[in-house]
């Protein structure tokens, strides 16, 4: 088994500071989080300031026109879909949690459009509750380096509750999403400024047997 606590700290050292629009706001975490869904970061953190300038709570944007929403949220992708779900959403918040966002995962993902990663989004960044949030950038370094070996984001998420440490996964997933976009790249990997080669099965594997 790997050391976790080494890679971990490797990997934090060359990770860029991760930027939350709305960090311990639970509410506006989780709108941020349904926007991100296949859009690139700094659209949605745009989009989603732009709504809380707006209607700056759960109520407002209950009662907000779905196409008035559209027309804030244009450049975010599906926005026609995530209008009217930012509306359902925040009906579901106001009228069954009091207007409280739940801080359990069993309730986060009774929410339409909330999945296991957007619930540990809400957990970790808007609750300061430890979890394991899995996106493509997770999934992708963990696998590619050993860390686990995984067939998709649920599995890699009960994996890696195994090996990390209850004190590193509030911050884990935002190190992970930087060093994936900085370095780990989805798309020819920066392994050359990489600190990880000696442990990293990808680098192994693949680009030290072509040396």
């Amino acid at each position: 088994m790997k050391d976790f606590e080494k890679i971990y700290g490797k990997i934090k050292k060359m990770a860029p500071e991760h930027h939350f629009e709305f960090k311990n706001d639970p509410f506006w975490i989780l709108i941020t989080t349904i926007l991100s869904q296949r859009t690139k970061d700094k659209t949605t953190d745009e989009a989603a300031r732009a709504l809380y300038n707006k209607y700056k709570d759960s109520y407002n944007l209950e009662n907000a026109d779905p196409d008035n929403i559209k027309k804030i949220i244009k450049n975010v992708g599906f926005s026609n879909v995530k209008s009217k779900r930012l509306i359902e959403v925040s009906k579901i918040i106001n009228h069954d949690y009091s207007g409280e966002v739940p801080n359990n995962h069993d309730d986060l993902i009774k929410i339409p459009g909330v999945g296991s990663k957007t619930a540990n989004i809400v957990l970790t960044q808007g609750y300061n509750i430890p979890a394991i949030a899995v996106d493509t950038h997770v999934f992708r370094i963990s696998n590619r380096i050993g860390l686990v070996k995984t067939k998709d984001p649920d599995e890699t998420e009960e994996a890696l509750k195994k090996i990390i440490p209850l004190k590193y996964q509030i911050e884990f997933n935002p190190v992970f999403v930087e060093f994936g976009k900085s370095i780990c790249k989805p798309v020819s990997p920066r392994c050359d400024i990489c600190q990880l080669t000696e442990c990293c099965d990808y680098y192994i594997n693949n680009k030290k047997i072509k040396k």
